[in-house]
């Protein structure tokens, strides 16, 4: 995986995650300096009509945004949805640590507790689903 395809793996992860399970995992807030305070503003979504159709604009979404700079010089960014700032906070330093000497520990204490909860929340979803699948079949008839 390309250092850019990694960082947007972890960016998108830190984005998807509930707020309450980022700020438990989240270890003590190192100094830094904001370059861009929290802001909340809207995107516009975009979609496809079944997956590959011509673009349509679906609808507006609440995002905030920030980006900082730790003492060390690592810059972080985060964008999260809804309204709350300290997410997008939490989000963008430990964006910021992954690119420095504690990307490993890091990684343990916070990124991967968040893919597993991520993946479980995903199975559970796809087992509610399996529960309602219908299987339909065709008898063959005798006929030729």
């Amino acid at each position: 995986m390309t250092e850019t395809a990694e960082r947007q793996s972890w960016m998108g992860l830190l984005a998807r995650a509930p707020a309450e399970r980022l700020a438990a995992l989240m270890p003590q807030a190192p100094e830094f300096d904001w370059l861009r305070v929290p802001e909340i503003g809207g995107v516009m979504m975009r979609g496809r009509a079944g997956g590959t159709g011509a673009p349509f604009n679906l609808g507006e979404m609440t995002v905030t945004r920030c980006a900082l700079r730790l003492g060390s010089g690592e810059v972080g960014h985060a964008c999260v949805m809804g309204r709350d700032k300290a997410h997008a906070q939490r989000a963008a330093l430990v964006d910021a640590l992954m690119q420095g000497a504690t990307a490993a520990a890091i990684r343990a204490q916070v990124l991967d507790p968040l893919a597993q909860d991520e993946d479980a929340r995903r199975s559970a979803r796809a087992a509610r689903a399996a529960a309602t699948k219908v299987d339909f079949f065709t008898m063959v008839r005798g006929e030729a």
